[in-house]
């Protein structure tokens, strides 16, 4: 049976992050996507134009519909907007999530990559109180792990004093992303209560980087879903979202997304 995944998410009307992205990524990493749409936003390479929140009872009612029917094996979340979006799917996962929760990667979505808010003020705090103590792994980059410790990042040690202040919010292990570091690009640090581990991978110069952290967060949920260890799991998905990077595409105006299928050929299809 293949492996089942889900993504709690805004959509991304451009298809370069958000669900879209995720349930891209969660197929190339070999297992089925299932999906919890929160906002729907009117988004492309250049900007967010509008976002529009679902009622908390049409999320909720997703949440439950793929529960009841789907073996989710690893679940990760992303754009959350709102203060009562957070605690409702933090109340579901809590309630019903099982094997879910024991899987469960938070990528603290906050801030799209043409600047626009995805995560209303309010609900900072309550993702801190009654999400990240659910989960198995958080994946801040740098501007979002800024927010989340309350500290200034602009060094290495930085990076993993501001980790230990997220882990003490309850939550497993803590990724903080290394793509918007100008001390020490494109790597990844963990930390796992005890020990630091980093990713690394040489950077690439490129301007089209639109999804990144959907796409990597995905990735590595994907990853657990499969059964690998937490540590696996991240070097695995370090690895495509370093390919997907380099062979990432030039179209749009803007911010040209990752190549979720970088290993795939047109007629591939065709050939099996």
């Amino acid at each position: 049976m293949m492996k089942q995944a889900l993504t709690i998410a805004g959509s991304d009307s451009g298809g370069g992050a958000g669900i879209q992205a995720d349930l891209k990524s969660f197929h190339a990493n070999g297992v089925f996507g299932t999906s919890v749409v929160t906002a729907v936003t009117a988004q492309n390479t250049v900007a967010v134009t509008e976002t529009f929140d679902l009622p908390v009872s049409l999320v909720t009612a997703q949440l439950n519909a793929v529960l009841d029917d789907f073996d989710i094996a690893a679940a990760k979340t992303g754009m959350l907007s709102s203060a009562a979006i957070v605690s409702a799917v933090s109340a579901t996962l809590r309630e019903r999530g099982g094997q879910v929760v024991e899987r469960l990667v938070v990528d603290p979505v906050m801030i799209s990559k043409g600047g626009s808010a995805l995560l209303k003020d309010d609900a900072v705090a309550t993702l801190k109180k009654e999400l990240l103590p659910l989960a198995l792994l958080v994946t801040p980059n740098k501007h979002e792990a800024q927010l989340l410790s309350g500290m200034t990042i602009a060094s290495a040690d930085q990076v993993k004093n501001a980790a230990k202040a997220i882990h003490d919010y309850g939550c497993r292990n803590v990724l903080i992303k290394g793509g918007h570091t100008e001390f020490d690009p494109a790597t990844d640090m963990l930390f796992d209560g005890k020990t630091f581990h980093a990713f690394r991978h040489r950077f690439v110069e490129t301007s089209n980087l639109h999804g990144t952290g959907c796409t990597f967060s995905a990735a590595i949920t994907a990853r657990l879903a499969l059964g690998e260890p937490l540590l696996e799991a991240v070097a695995h998905a370090k690895h495509y979202i370093s390919r997907a990077i380099e062979q990432s595409l030039a179209i749009g105006h803007g911010h040209g997304p990752t190549h979720h299928f970088y290993f795939l050929e047109p007629g591939d299809c065709l050939e099996r």
